[in-house]
């Protein structure tokens, strides 16, 4: 019988797949692939990394400098991976912040959907111009992963279709 695991316990032990990380490690590579879409901060890293090892999918290395531990993936732990993905992903929960500020709108004050509206244009603007740039520098790359660039994909698309939305927005919400 494997461990039933959540995502965030999925993802870490997807990466361990291609060697061993440590905590450190698997922070920055969350934040640097899957950062965009799914929110990973430090203590769940190392808490789930603890339970991980705990659960025997996980094996933690010698500590090296700075406290530093690698963590190498088991038997064990490719197996609840194995099972993790072979429920699915479930279904989508959308917890989209924007979409309630502009739900709640007409209970702000004057102004501050705008504001709020412009800010949130730049900021998915500025993240499209930087997965494009991603796009352009992976293209650029010998080898290329097809599910990180399928992934970068729907980046480009979420962010270029929020961008058309805030702009398509009718004037009594957007001023």
């Amino acid at each position: 019988m494997t461990t039933e695991i959540n995502a965030t316990a999925a993802s870490l032990l997807g990466f361990l797949h291609d060697g061993p990380l440590t905590g450190w490690d698997l922070v920055a590579r969350a934040e640097q692939t899957i950062g965009p879409f799914w929110s990973l901060t430090k203590s769940q890293v190392y808490r789930e990394l603890a339970l991980m090892a705990e659960h025997g999918l996980v094996t933690p290395g010698e500590t090296g400098r700075r406290d530093a531990k690698p963590y190498t993936i088991t038997d064990a732990g490719r197996a609840a991976f194995a099972d993790w993905a072979a429920r699915g992903p479930g279904e989508a929960t959308i917890r989209l912040p924007l979409l309630l500020f502009v739900t709640l709108g007409k209970h702000l004050e004057p102004g501050l959907l705008r504001t709020v509206l412009a800010e949130q244009r730049a900021h998915q603007a500025a993240l499209l111009k930087d997965y494009l740039g991603i796009r352009q520098m992976l293209g650029e790359l010998d080898e290329q992963d097809p599910h990180l660039l399928a992934t970068l994909e729907y980046g480009i698309t979420v962010a270029r279709a929020t961008v058309r939305w805030i702009d398509r927005l009718p004037p009594e919400i957007a001023s």
